[in-house]
C-alpha cells in the first residue's frame, strides 16, 4: 500500500501489433575465461581505443581483493570490449552476469587508504598501490591493491576515463553503444557477420520475442546479398530497422511538412504547443545547432529527424526541467522554511539488529545528498565512544572515525550545512571526549556560537551556514526571563513556582548532559514536544523536536494547522518506528505534508519511500535542501493537510511507448518481461491516487500503449509524480523494472522521455518512457 488513500485503475492486457524487447547491458567473459579479438568498435566510438590506460584494462590486472586482515586474494580483473563493464574472476563460479560490474554504477573510485576497508585491513599494502572502488546503491566497496602503484593509477585514471566518457554521451550515443555491445555478444563464431540464428539470439538478448516469420523477412529485406548472412552496412541497416520510433516520426511529420524537415519557424510551434518556456525564434535555432547531426541541414538552419530524436532524448527534452537541475531557489531563508534531506541511523548498512556498522554508510549518504545525520552515541573501551545500535548485534564504529568520515566527505556533493543529530548514550566522561573529536576534527567548519548578524527571532539561512556544521543534542538550560535577560535566584524561583514541573525535568536531564558537549549545540536544542497550544513563552527558533512516526501521524489527524504552524519556525525531526526491525521505512510524504523539515529515512532500505525521498531532493541542485511551499513558511497560515480546499489542478499523462527495459533474467534467453507503466501521485490524502496501463505481452524493447491518465489535485505545490514500470505476472505480485519520480512543479509538459532508474538509484539507460504531459490549472 503506497499510500493510505489510492483510486487505482486497472485494465486488461492489450497484445502489441509487434513484439519486441529490451535489457540493460551484461557483457559477458567468453568462456575461454576473457580472451579478445582485436576489433574494438564499442570503445572506438567511445574515442578511447589508443588510450593507454584502457588498453592496459582492456588486458586485464591481477589485483588483490582486501575483505578483511586475513582474507587477501588475488583476482583477475578486466575490462570489457563495451568500454561499460569490467569482467572479474570469482573463486566459485556463479551465473555469468555475477562475474560483472558496471561502470555507470560506480559511485567513486579513491585512491590510497581512502576507505573504512583500506584503513582496518590493508596495512600490508602500500597506499601508492591501493584503490577503492564506491558503487551506488548497496554493493559493497570493493578494496583493490595492485601489484605496483603504476598499474594501481592505470586503474584509477582509466576508470576515470570512462565513467567521464560515459557522462557525456548522449541518450542516442548510449542507445548505439548498447546495441552494438550487444550485436558483438550475439556474433557466436566472432566473424563480423550475422546468420539468422544470431540475429534471433541477438533479439532475445535485448528482450525481443519477435514472431519468427517476421523477423526473417525483416532479415531478407536487409539481406542484399542474399547469402543468408548480414554483414557492414546490412548490419547497420537491420539496427536501424529495429531501432525506429513511428511515434517519433508521426509527430516530427505532423510539424515538418512533405520537406521531411523541420525549419527553424516549425520547430518553434512545436516549442510552444509544448508549452516550452521562453520558446522563441532564437532558441530554435539554437537547438537546431546543438542537436542536428547533419551539417548542411544545420548550415541551412533545418532540423532532420535524427536531430529531432537527438533533441527529445536529451536533457532538454526529459520530463525534469533543466532549470531545476541546478540551485534555484531562495537559499536565503531560515532552516525552517526548508526540507532538509535526513538520514535515520545513517551508519547501519543493513538491519538494525544484526546489520554492519560502518563509516563508508555516511559517505553513501552525503552521496545521495542527505544533509542530517545520525550518531548512536554509546560507551566505548578505552574512553573512547562508539557508535552503534544498542542493545543489538550490530557491529560498532568508533566516534571519531565518523567524525573525521565528516569532515572527509560532507561537502564533497553540497555546500550547504551538515546537521549531525547526536543520539547520545554517553556518561559526561565521554560526553567531553565526544565534544573534543568534534571541536579539534571538525575546526572552524564546526558552528559553536551564534552568527553575528543573526536575527534571535528566526534560524539563520542555508546560505548563512554554508560549509558548516551543526550539533542538534540535549543543551543545558541557561535560565532566561521572557525578555531573555539572565534570571536572578529568585527570578529563577519565581518562574519555577509557575513551572515547578518543567524545571524539575530540566534539572534531571541537566545532570546527564556535559558542559563541555551542551556548548556544541547552538542552533538545534533538542527539545520534547509537549503541546501545539499557545505557551506563556512563545517557543525559540533553535529548539528541535523528534517524533516518531506514530506521534507526527497523530498530530497531523488531531492539530493539523497547528502542527503546520509549529514547523513554520521550528523544526521537527520524524524518524521510523523501533518495530521495524528490518529497517523499513515509513511514508515521508505525510510528514511533508505537514510541513516537517527533518524526515528521517533508513537511506539503506530501497523501496518507493526512498524513491520518494530522492524524487523530492532531485531537484534543487540535488543540494539537499528544497524550499516548502509558502502555505508551509507563513506563519499565520490557514492550511490543513487533511483539509486542502477543492481540486486546483488536472495532470493528464498519455503513456506511449517504452523503450530499451531492462532484462530482468539475463541468465534465460526466452525471458522476456510484459511491461505495464503505473502513474502514482503522492501528496496531501486526497490526492494520492495511482492509475496504470495495460500490460503489453512479450515486448521490452518497444512496447505501445497510447493510454491517457488523468488526476485532480488539491495542493499541487506537494505532490509527487512516479513513473513505475513492472513486468506483469498474473499469479504472483508484479516484478519492479524501473521507475522515476520528481516533484509536479519540476515536470515539463508536452512530448518527454523519462530515463528510468533501477530500485537502488542507478540509471537503467537506454531504458526509457515517452509519454505525453499537461497540466492544467484553475
Amino acid at each position: 500500500m503506497l499510500c493510505g488513500r489510492w483510486r487505482s485503475c486497472r485494465r486488461r492486457p492489450s497484445e502489441p501489433s509487434v513484439p519486441a524487447q529490451v535489457a540493460t547491458p551484461v557483457a559477458l567473459a567468453p568462456p575461454d575465461g576473457g580472451s579478445r579479438r582485436p576489433g574494438l568498435r564499442a570503445l572506438k566510438k567511445m574515442g578511447l581505443t589508443e588510450d593507454e590506460d584502457v588498453r592496459a584494462m582492456l588486458q586485464g590486472s591481477r589485483l588483490c581483493k582486501i575483505r578483511s586482515r586475513t582474507w587477501h586474494k588475488e583476482r583477475l580483473y578486466r575490462l570489457q570490449e563495451d568500454g561499460l563493464s569490467v569482467w572479474f574472476q570469482r573463486r566459485i563460479p556463479r551465473a555469468p552476469s555475477q562475474h560483472i560490474f558496471f561502470v555507470q554504477h560506480i559511485e567513486a573510485v579513491r585512491e590510497g587508504h581512502q576507505s573504512e576497508g583500506l584503513r582496518r585491513f590493508g596495512g600490508a599494502f602500500p597506499p601508492a598501490r591501493c584503490l577503492t572502488i564506491a558503487f551506488k546503491g548497496r554493493r559493497k566497496n570493493l578494496d583493490l591493491a595492485a601489484a605496483t602503484a603504476e598499474e594501481a593509477q592505470r586503474w584509477v585514471r582509466g576508470l576515470a576515463k570512462l565513467r567521464a566518457r560515459l557522462d557525456a554521451m548522449s541518450q542516442r550515443e548510449r542507445l548505439d553503444h548498447w546495441i552494438h555491445a550487444y550485436l558483438h555478444r550475439a556474433d557466436s563464431d566472432q566473424d563480423s557477420k550475422m546468420s539468422f540464428k544470431e540475429i534471433k539470439s541477438l533479439l532475445r538478448m535485448v528482450n525481443v520475442d519477435m514472431n519468427d516469420m517476421y523477423a526473417y523477412r525483416l532479415f531478407k529485406e536487409c539481406d542484399h546479398s542474399n547469402n543468408e548472412r548480414l554483414e557492414g552496412a546490412e548490419i547497420e541497416e537491420f539496427l536501424r530497422r529495429l531501432l525506429k520510433r513511428p511515434e517519433l516520426e508521426e509527430i516530427f511529420h505532423r510539424y515538418s511538412g512533405e520537406d521531411r524537415v523541420l525549419s527553424a519557424p516549425e520547430l518553434l510551434e512545436f516549442l510552444e504547443d509544448q508549452r516550452e518556456d521562453g520558446a522563441t525564434l532564437a532558441h530554435a535555432q539554437k537547438l537546431i545547432h546543438t542537436y542536428e547531426l547533419n551539417e548542411t541541414a544545420k548550415q541551412h538552419e533545418l532540423m532532420t529527424l535524427d536531430g529531432f530524436m537527438m533533441y527529445l532524448l536529451s536533457p532538454e527534452g526529459a520530463a525534469l526541467d533543466p532549470a531545476h537541475t541546478c540551485v534555484f531557489q531562495d537559499m536565503g531563508q531560515p532552516l525552517s522554511h526548508y526540507f532538509i534531506s535526513s538520514s535515520h541511523n545513517t551508519y547501519l548498512t543493513d538491519s538494525q539488529i544484526g546489520g554492519l556498522s560502518s563509516t563508508e554508510a555516511y559517505v553513501r549518504a552525503f552521496a545521495q545528498g542527505c544533509r542530517c545525520v545520525e550518531l548512536d552515541c554509546w560507551e566505548g573501551p578505552g574512553g573512547e565512544p562508539i557508535i552503534y545500535h544498542g542493545h543489538t548485534l550490530t557491529s560498532k564504529i568508533l566516534f571519531r572515525d565518523v567524525v573525521q568520515t565528516v569532515r572527509d566527505h560532507a561537502f564533497t556533493l553540497s555546500p550547504y550545512p551538515v546537521i549531525l543529530s547526536l543520539e547520545n548514550h554517553c556518561g559526561l566522561e565521554q560526553q567531553a571526549v565526544m565534544a573534543h573529536h568534534l571541536r579539534t576534527i571538525l575546526g572552524d567548519v564546526l558552528v559553536t556560537q551564534g552568527l553575528d548578524t543573526q536575527n534571535p527571532e528566526e534560524l539563520p539561512s542555508p546560505e548563512q551556514l554554508k560549509g558548516r556544521v551543526l550539533v542538534k543534542g540535549k543543551k543545558l538550560p541557561a535560565a532566561r526571563s521572557e525578555d531573555g535577560r539572565i534570571l536572578s535566584d529568585q527570578e529563577e524561583e519565581e518562574e519555577e513556582e509557575e513551572e515547578e514541573v518543567e524545571a524539575a525535568e530540566q534539572r534531571r536531564r541537566a545532570k546527564q548532559i556535559s558542559p563541555e558537549l551542551s556548548a556544541l549545540v547552538v542552533y538545534c536544542c533538542a527539545t520534547r514536544l509537549r503541546t501545539l497550544r499557545p505557551n506563556p513563552v512563545p517557543p525559540q527558533p533553535c529548539q528541535v523536536s523528534s517524533l516518531n512516526e506514530r506521534k507526527a501521524k497523530k498530530l497531523i489527524r488531531e492539530a493539523g494547522n497547528s502542527f503546520v504552524r509549529h514547523n513554520a519556525h521550528q523544526l521537527t525531526r520524524v524518524y521510523p518506528l523501533g518495530l521495524r526491525m528490518n529497517s523499513a521505512n515509513y511514508s515521508p510524504q505525510e510528514m511533508w505534508n505537514s510541513g516537517c523539515q527533518l524526515v528521517a529515512l533508513n537511506f539503506q532500505t530501497p523501496g518507493y519511500e526512498m524513491d520518494l525521498n530522492a524524487g523530492r531532493f532531485l531537484i534543487n541542485g540535488q543540494c539537499g535542501y528544497v524550499l516548502k511551499p509558502a502555505c508551509l513558511r507563513q506563519p499565520d497560515t490557514t492550511f490543513d493537510p487533511e483539509c486542502p480546499g477543492p481540486p486546483r489542478t488536472t495532470l493528464t499523462i498519455q503513456v506511449l511507448t517504452a523503450q530499451q527495459l531492462p532484462k530482468l533474467n539475463t541468465e534465460k534467453p526466452n525471458s522476456i518481461v510484459d511491461p505495464l507503466v503505473r502513474v502514482e501521485v503522492h501528496g496531501v490524502p486526497a490526492d494520492c491516487a495511482r492509475k496504470e496501463t495495460n500490460y503489453v505481452l512479450n515486448n521490452g524493447f518497444n512496447p505501445r500503449w497510447g493510454q491517457t491518465l488523468q488526476f485532480q489535485l488539491r495542493a499541487p505545490e506537494l505532490a509527487l509524480v512516479r513513473f513505475v514500470v513492472e513486468d506483469y505476472d498474473a499469479t504472483s505480485p508484479n516484478d519492479f523494472v524501473g521507475q522515476f519520480t520528481l516533484p509536479l512543479d519540476s515536470l515539463k509538459q508536452g512530448y518527454r522521455h523519462i530515463h528510468l532508474l533501477s530500485k537502488d538509484g542507478a540509471s537503467l539507460s537506454p531504458a526509457t518512457l515517452f509519454v505525453h504531459i499537461r497540466v492544467q490549472r484553475f
